[in-house]
């Protein structure tokens, strides 16, 4: 149900595409703040303008820097609301979930679930490795983080899964008629979204099957939910915790956190490890928790067309 509620005749492909352009254009005007801030930042120290965004992102104290940035997914968010309302022609909820309303314990229990094993996976490395860290904690700043991150972090992971598991794969399924097209196109556009990151650079293109490998769980939890909650609920664990507990110099950013990772970047076993082991653990869990049946049909089924009465009452309940 959750893809049926996009798919009808008048939403052609192409309205996806104008929609992007508009998501992404709204984007670039909340990085605007940012922008100014750099060109005045350099104009008073009688610099020259940053190209290279590692050294942009490194210019200001990193809670005004988290901030500033995180500003352009306000901006992106507002432009997804405008796109589907006014250009598809849908409710919010109807690239959600196909429930009647957002369910909020599914959000809730997925968060819980992944900040609970992200914390405890930490803590394993660290007291395997404690020379690898350093206490990072200062109270005042990371309680400027704590406010700026639960505030602004979900609203970042929020714009991403409505881009990719909601707006892009309802988009697809308009294309291709299909579930497993919508799926594997908007797994392989979010991995390949993380390529600039400097993570990129020090471990290697391997670290993609991470990135690629999680846009896929994501995917196949909101497909086999009918909604976006449990993803909504584990992205926003997934960059909220890390923020929280542990940064390093070579991640995109840096934070007040609690701990700082002062070793050098690798690629092993540990970058597969959640896409092979962690993930379908959580997908059994979740399909217990949430009686999941008929696998192969929500994820590789076709799509009827629904017609116009039918998709205006869906958007409208």
């Amino acid at each position: 149900m959750f893809l049926e509620q996009g798919v009808k005749p008048e939403n052609k492909f192409w309205k996806y595409l104008i929609g992007s352009v508009f998501i992404i254009t709204a984007s670039f005007i909340g990085q605007i703040p940012f922008s100014a801030a750099v060109l005045l930042k350099s104009f008073k120290d009688k610099k020259g303008f940053p190209t290279n965004e590692d050294v942009a992102l490194k210019i200001f104290e990193p809670n005004l820097t988290l901030f500033l940035v995180m500003i352009s997914f306000v901006f992106a968010f507002a432009g997804i609301y405008f796109v589907v309302k006014y250009l598809h022609h849908q409710t919010l909820l109807s690239v959600t979930a196909s429930r009647p309303k957002v369910d909020w314990k599914r959000v809730t229990f997925s968060f819980l679930i992944w900040s609970v094993f992200s914390i405890i996976s930490f803590f394993v490395l660290y007291f395997q490795s404690p020379e690898e860290f350093v206490w990072n904690f200062k109270l005042i700043p990371f309680l400027i983080l704590v406010l700026i991150g639960t505030i602004l972090i979900p609203i970042q992971t929020s714009t991403e899964e409505y881009v990719f598991r909601g707006y892009l794969m309802q988009g697809f399924a308009n294309l291709a008629h299909n579930k497993w097209f919508p799926l594997m196109m908007t797994s392989l556009i979010f991995g390949s979204m993380h390529i600039l990151n400097p993570e990129v650079e020090k471990m290697g293109y391997i670290i993609m099957v991470y990135y690629i490998g999680t846009g896929l769980f994501l995917g196949i939890i909101t497909l086999m939910d009918d909604g976006m909650e449990l993803a909504l609920g584990f992205h926003a664990a997934n960059n909220l915790i890390g923020a929280l507990l542990v940064t390093s110099d070579w991640s995109v950013f840096q934070t007040h956190s609690i701990f700082k990772d002062m070793s050098e970047p690798s690629a092993g076993f540990d970058v597969i490890l959640p896409v092979v082991i962690v993930y379908p653990i959580l997908l059994f869990i979740f399909s217990k928790k949430y009686n999941w049946t008929n696998w192969k049909e929500k994820l590789t089924g076709t799509i009827e067309e629904k017609n116009k009465e039918t998709a205006e009452f869906l958007n409208l309940n």
